[in-house]
């Protein structure tokens, strides 16, 4: 696509508003990286209600990078309990052993480096550089790709990687030379909560309306323009509840994926019969009464 240019007085319009409006999060104002970089995983595919809590609670049990990589895999996942995606939890142990081992338990300074670590993509790589480090990295997500989009009216679709680097590449250019932390998360609290996802977006409190070409055209409800999306696949599953004398049988799960290393039901692929299922049953040891 076309190189991208975006109004050298986003930042201007956009950090008064955000120091006037931005909402009372634990993590806000943070400025260790350890402290940055989980609540940025931990807001992964999560809303920021739910993770309130989590990242309190898992900051007061393993307070830094260190504890982090000593701490086990159950306690790990104890305090991970309830916030699904357990890659996650795995890839922060896997990126804190990783920081301890190669850069002596001090979390690294540089886009690169902390782009290096297992489980961080651009974003997260660059919502830390600028939080923590105040560099002039942009951590483009999906919200900051709606704001872009109306902003700019782009009419290509957001889930392109070209695009994601084309608008990456005109933040960069438009960062002001300080407080570079406050508008990455400047950028963020807008499209969560005025240039929001779903309904209308607010455009009557936009600080940046006099700049929005989507804005200033009625069009704000086109953007962001996206791909269609793949049907879900549907996988039938035979799950046993197997109970005796008020104890349930579980078994750690084995296999590759989200779930690697959890607990969970016995069960098998397919929806099998009953005789099947007693059949299944009894490969586990068990002896069902019909």
């Amino acid at each position: 696509m076309e190189k991208l240019q975006l109004p050298a007085t986003l930042p201007d319009l956009l950090l008064p508003w955000f120091r006037a409006n931005a909402r009372d999060m634990p993590w806000r104002g943070a400025r260790d990286p350890y402290a940055i970089w989980l609540s940025e995983i931990m807001l992964q595919q999560t809303r920021v209600e739910a993770v309130r809590a989590y990242y309190v609670r898992f900051l007061e049990a393993l307070p830094t990078v260190r504890a982090l990589a000593e701490a086990d895999d159950e306690t790990l996942f104890k305090l991970w309990e309830g916030l699904g995606y357990y890659t996650r939890a795995r890839n922060l142990k896997k990126a804190a052993r990783k920081i301890v081992d190669e850069h002596g338990g001090t979390f690294p300074n540089t886009f690169e480096k902390i782009a290096a670590l297992p489980g961080v993509g651009p974003y997260t790589a660059g919502a830390v550089a600028s939080i923590a480090f105040e560099l002039p990295t942009p951590a483009v997500d999906g919200n900051v790709l709606r704001v872009v989009s109306r902003l700019a009216e782009l009419e290509a679709s957001t889930d392109a990687p070209a695009v994601r680097r084309a608008v990456t590449e005109a933040l960069g250019a438009v960062f002001p030379r300080e407080c570079r932390g406050d508008f990455t998360q400047a950028l963020m609290e807008l499209g969560a909560t005025v240039c929001v996802p779903n309904g209308a977006p607010l455009c009557r409190a936009c600080p940046v309306r006099t700049i929005c070409g989507a804005g200033r055209n009625g069009t704000a409800e086109r953007y962001p323009i996206r791909d269609a999306k793949r049907a879900r696949r549907a996988e039938a599953r035979t799950v046993l509840l197997l109970s005796c004398n008020g104890k349930t049988a579980l078994r750690k799960r084995t296999e590759k994926g989200l779930l690697l290393g959890l607990w969970e039901l016995p069960n098998c692929t397919g929806a099998l019969g009953k005789e099947e299922a007693f059949e299944l049953a009894a490969s586990f040891g068990a002896q069902p009464q019909a």
